[in-house]
């Protein structure tokens, strides 16, 4: 079998800590043979220190001259757009980190060029290959949990504002805490309910805490600086009277640091992601069934696996174009409602 060549768009922390490491190990689906970032130094430093062959600081050159066949696109939200437009134009295939864009529009013209170029456009949506979420999916699959007709899913941080990048900067990040850290368990949510449209979303954001700036466990963060919302609460309804409660937050008055989870309820069991746990009734006895010995797993070389598979045209569940673009839908309607005060 080829392998493919991949190149990477950004050589910062996401690219080092996460990408190249799983391709790396991938080496013999994969090959690593660019990078191309803003400061060209940097980028050469990057590539020598893993062995990449080539360094660029200019997409255009690097299609022309490298001609890769993937590009993982590791760059910040307000660039996932266009530089996957250019690679996808490119007729490479696309690992996007998420979340898919900044709009809406966005992302469903990103999947239609996918779909028109017969190209994977793909989102790095870690989460789905954690073993928790592998048995939530199974239960699903056979009938444990019967009908499920609400999640509750929440990420949420008691103080972890980044002090650092561009994550409360709306330009760049398009968004706070949904954007960051609510996505991840919206996608989850929304793929044990086969990825719907919600008929209605209703949603509150809030900025206390993020305006009176502090220090958390995420550093320092600044308030004049501050410009996204450091909280989200969401009510998304469905066409079959299945509902969504999706809450995120960087920082929240609440007995954890850290706190994620899904609550799944369904007719015949409900479950929980953390921790891993079926609640059910057996002969008219209430029964819990714990999970407690699941397998360890590397998220992030798994869903590089699963987005290799779907290259290959092998069955995948890594999160593809068309339901990149349904999420991004849902995100803006979610913003859309909490512009109006909760309303649609």
């Amino acid at each position: 079998m080829t392998k493919f060549k991949a190149a990477i768009i950004g050589g910062g922390h996401i690219a080092e800590q996460n990408h190249i490491p799983a391709l790396k190990t991938l080496s013999d689906r994969v090959e690593i043979i660019a990078i191309c970032g803003r400061d060209l130094e940097k980028t050469k430093l990057l590539t020598a220190k893993y062995g990449i062959p080539h360094a660029f600081d200019q997409p255009d050159e690097m299609y022309a001259a490298a001609a890769p066949d993937i590009i993982i696109n590791a760059t910040a939200n307000n660039l996932h757009y266009p530089f996957t437009i250019q690679a996808l134009n490119n007729n490479c295939h696309v690992l996007c980190e998420k979340p898919p864009a900044l709009h809406a529009d966005q992302a469903r013209e990103m999947a239609d060029l996918a779909s028109s170029k017969n190209k994977v456009l793909a989102y790095n949506f870690q989460l789905r290959q954690t073993p928790e979420y592998a048995l939530l999916s199974r239960l699903k699959q056979e009938g444990q949990l019967g009908q499920i007709y609400h999640i509750k899913a929440h990420f949420l941080r008691r103080r972890g504002i980044p002090g650092w990048g561009n994550f409360t900067n709306k330009e760049i990040q398009g968004g706070g805490a949904l954007m960051d850290l609510g996505v991840h368990v919206l996608d989850l949510a929304l793929g044990l309910l086969d990825y719907p449209i919600p008929a209605k979303v209703l949603a509150n954001t809030y900025d206390y805490i993020g305006k009176k700036g502090g220090k958390g466990l995420m550093g320092t963060w600044d308030p004049a600086t501050f410009e996204v919302e450091d909280a989200c609460f969401a009510h998304l309804s469905f066409a079959d009277n299945a509902s969504i409660m999706l809450s995120a937050a960087f920082a929240l008055n609440t007995k954890l640091e850290k706190s994620v989870n899904l609550e799944v309820f369904g007719t015949r069991g409900g479950a929980t992601l953390h921790p891993p746990a079926l609640y059910t009734d057996m002969g008219d006895e209430l029964t819990d069934m714990h999970f407690n010995h699941l397998e360890e797993t590397d998220i992030q070389l798994k869903n590089t696996m699963a987005f290799l598979d779907a290259c290959e045209g092998k069955p995948s569940n890594i999160c593809q174009a068309e339901e990149g673009a349904i999420l991004q839908g849902i995100v803006e309607r979610i913003y859309n409602s909490a512009d109006k005060g909760g309303r649609e």
